[in-house]
């Protein structure tokens, strides 16, 4: 027995997905494809596990407003928009209209297309112009890694007291430890400001690339 997060080689990867968070057909579609026309970028997608995590999460706060920033190809909307409640929406953002094309036929295929409303421009922009009453219930950060404590700035404030704010690629592949650019280097301070915000109760899970969970308090 260990008291340490196991590492995952491919096969032990394959049952953690296999037993709890297998994707359905129109996600294992849209897996396959944003692998087959983007090869190189489809990395930017979330792992299956995480998807299924954060429709569960999604769930469990009872979301009816949510917020993503970084919509690339649609995988981790996709989850999102699964677990809202019965009359909750979706708002994503996102700077291509490229990926989210493939986004718009996912969402359609699924039947969530009516909960999603994607507006495409730069994130940091778009959340500003958001109301400034404290609606949101759920948020996903997953852009510009060296946009994310303004991200985290303007979404805080925004959020209702017992939301979450999930934010990916919080481990940068391991080079929170060993830096070795300026986005890794954003990231080991984001990480600091977060645990250090008195606004939120966080935990950083070794999920995929990491994720943290921030739950805000005040």
């Amino acid at each position: 027995m260990s008291n340490r997060t196991l590492g995952l080689d491919e096969e032990l990867h394959a049952y953690v997905v296999a037993h709890g968070s297998r994707p359905d057909p129109v996600a294992s579609d849209l897996i396959d494809e944003t692998h087959a026309v983007l090869p190189d970028e489809a990395e930017m997608q979330i792992a299956p596990e995480q998807a299924a995590l954060i429709t569960m999460l999604t769930k469990l706060v009872d979301a009816r407003l949510a917020v993503e920033v970084g919509t690339f190809t649609g995988f981790s909307s996709l989850a999102i928009a699964r677990g809202l409640a019965a009359d909750g929406r979706l708002i994503c953002f996102d700077v291509s209209d490229e990926y989210t094309s493939i986004a718009r036929r996912y969402w359609a295929r699924a039947g969530v297309a009516d909960r999603v409303e994607l507006r495409i421009g730069p994130a940091a922009e778009g959340l500003a112009a958001l109301p400034a009453t404290r609606e949101i219930d759920l948020a996903f950060i997953d852009a510009d890694k060296r946009s994310y404590p303004t991200y985290w700035a303007e979404l805080v404030p925004r959020m209702r007291v017992g939301g979450l704010i999930l934010v990916d690629n919080v481990l940068r592949e391991g080079r929170v430890i060993d830096p070795q650019d300026d986005s890794d280097r954003v990231i080991i301070e984001f990480n600091r400001a977060v645990v250090a915000d008195p606004r939120v109760e966080a935990v950083l899970v070794p999920i995929a690339d990491g994720v943290t969970v921030a739950r805000v308090v005040a």
